[in-house]
């Protein structure tokens, strides 16, 4: 008497998925630091920095896709 031949399936592997490009703005950080403005009419600029959200990847740090 002969064993029953058991079948196996192959899993197909996915290639990963490459990484999306670093926002050209923020350097893929999402932050970028802008100048503190003070005064009541005439916003003068100061010497000071302060941390923002980068307005062109919103904060993600991958580049826009369009």
């Amino acid at each position: 008497m002969t064993a029953a031949k058991k079948t196996t399936t192959r899993r197909k592997t996915t290639a990963p998925k490459p990484e999306p490009a670093a926002c050209p703005d923020c350097d893929g950080k999402g932050e970028i630091a802008e100048t503190v403005q003070v005064g009541g009419r005439k916003k003068r600029l100061t010497d000071d920095r302060q941390a923002a959200l980068c307005m062109t990847c919103w904060g993600s740090g991958e580049a826009p896709t369009d």
